[in-house]
């Protein structure tokens, strides 16, 4: 890569890092698979915390949960951080949003009466919009009335099956006309007209919830289909070793999972989770075929060439694994991610090295040729994408703020949890509850906590923690001398 390239950035909502054909799994990705063949995958790739403002904010900032504070949807974005839209516009770029980016604007010197302040729905500070999707739908909704679909409440949900809580039929809209299809559309209306270099940000709302999908994918998996869950016999029986996970479970409104619904997740039963499971399946499906139309949009406008290209999520989905749905806690299920990689010029690799998503910051900063104005906490991915092998962290660190799940009067600040996982082990720390210690090679799921049996390597796991940590500590300063801003320049 001589030259700046286009920049594409593909974030699918609540997508799980497993669930791509190209690494073993039942889910039909064909071009995601293709586009793999020649591009760098990323097969222990993690979000940096949960749910979506937090998981977005560590995104488009490089900075973890610890520094950005956004810990919760709606908590403010500092203003003071560098993003991916403002270092792309340094770099001479025009970022352009296809979505929607759930960043909270910082309120201060903003009037109390300023719209922007009434949701978490902010778009990211310097971006441009090509076009919005709000979480109500507006603008797909009208695309679809004008298209003659009749718009009825409930637009994402099936038709109800008689009998089922889950119900498996197809959404009133066809494929073609689905929220991903409206916004690859879009996408490629605009990018026929650029100029390069061009920068965007695709931010496709599936597969997250509710749980529905158009025909044919309704119909590509088999409830049942895909590896077995990691969970006790019946969610009475799951060893939650902290209150997170029971407490998710007991308050999650099954309305957000399936369009109309009311009650909760205890009505489901494993039955449900399955059909659930094809439904979620299918959703991806349908995402991997958009990417297609995409990629072969690009390539027909003669972009693709010099298009890099990253595809990930903001965080992952449960997904029935523990009897639950959703994001959030120490579970990796919820921050486990895809990452494909696609430099124009370089060729298929595959890395198992643990990275996150503070990394997506520094990694287009680096394919811009921009200097972030914040050191970021984590580090460019493009090395490995060259073939080279650079210094690298030998885990991977997430966070979780559970101060809005919280029922034992805790003070907020302690409602915390810090996560370091490295291929064997996951290490979890909480001020208010202590620590556990997991065994990843025998024990996947998580359900012994064996903290007490193995000091030695919960010391060593506590330390990777803490290391990770203290290096994370605002550096930007640090690194320079004040007399340093009083040598002329060229």
């Amino acid at each position: 890569m001589t030259q700046r390239p286009n920049i594409l950035l593909i974030t699918a909502d609540q997508w799980r890092g497993e669930c791509l054909g190209a690494l073993g799994h039942i889910v039909k990705t064909p071009h995601l698979d293709a586009l793999a063949e020649q591009a760098t995958i990323f097969t222990r790739h993690h979000a940096a915390c949960a749910p979506c403002s937090p998981a977005r904010a560590s995104l488009y900032t490089g900075q973890y949960q610890m520094n950005t504070r956004v810990v919760r949807n709606g908590t403010p974005l500092d203003a003071r951080f560098d993003n991916i839209a403002k270092a792309a516009r340094r770099g001479g770029y025009v970022p352009t949003l296809f979505g929607y980016t759930d960043t909270s604007p910082d309120p201060r010197g903003m009037k109390p009466t300023d719209p922007a302040l009434q949701s978490y729905e902010g778009v990211l500070p310097g971006m441009e919009v090509g076009q919005i999707l709000p979480e109500d739908d507006g603008p797909w909704l009208d695309w679809i009335t004008e298209q003659g679909v009749e718009a009825p409440h409930l637009m994402q949900a099936g038709a109800p099956e008689e009998g089922e809580i889950v119900s498996m039929a197809p959404t009133a809209f066809a494929a073609e006309q689905s929220q991903t299809a409206f916004l690859t559309g879009k996408f490629l209306d605009w990018a026929e007209g650029q100029g390069a270099p061009w920068f965007a940000h695709l931010s496709f709302l599936r597969p997250h919830p509710p749980f529905s999908v158009p025909a044919p994918y309704n119909e590509m998996y088999a409830p049942g289909d895909g590896p077995a869950y990691l969970r006790a016999e019946t969610p009475a029986l799951e060893p939650d070793h902290h209150p997170v996970p029971k407490t998710k479970r007991a308050r999650s409104d099954l309305g957000n999972y399936i369009a109309g619904a009311t009650g909760g997740l205890d009505q489901l039963d494993a039955r449900d989770f399955d059909r659930i499971r094809a439904i979620y399946f299918g959703m991806m499906s349908e995402v991997d075929a958009q990417i297609g139309r995409l990629i072969a949009g690009l390539r027909a406008m003669g972009s693709w060439e010099d298009t890099l290209l990253v595809f990930t999520s903001d965080h992952g989905e449960m997904m029935g694994d523990h009897w639950m749905l959703g994001k959030g806690g120490y579970h990796a299920q919820s921050y486990h991610i895809p990452l494909i990689l696609r430099v124009p010029g370089d060729g298929k690799r595959r890395i198992e090295a643990c990275t996150s998503a503070v990394d997506i910051f520094p990694t287009l900063c680096d394919a811009m040729q921009v200097v972030p104005e914040i050191v970021p906490n984590g580090a460019s991915l493009l090395p490995f994408a060259r073939g080279e092998m650079p210094k690298w962290r030998d885990g991977v660190m997430w966070e979780f703020d559970y101060r809005e799940l919280d029922e034992r009067g805790h003070d907020p600040d302690d409602c915390a949890m810090a996560c370091w996982r490295t291929e064997d082990h996951l290490y979890v720390h909480t001020p208010a509850d202590g620590s556990f210690l997991f065994d990843l090679a025998g024990d996947p799921g998580c359900f012994d906590n064996i903290a007490a049996r193995e000091p030695e390597v919960r010391a060593a796991m506590a330390e990777g923690l803490l290391s990770t940590r203290m290096r994370a500590a605002e550096q930007t300063l640090a690194r320079h001398m004040v007399w340093e801003w009083s040598k002329p320049t060229a």
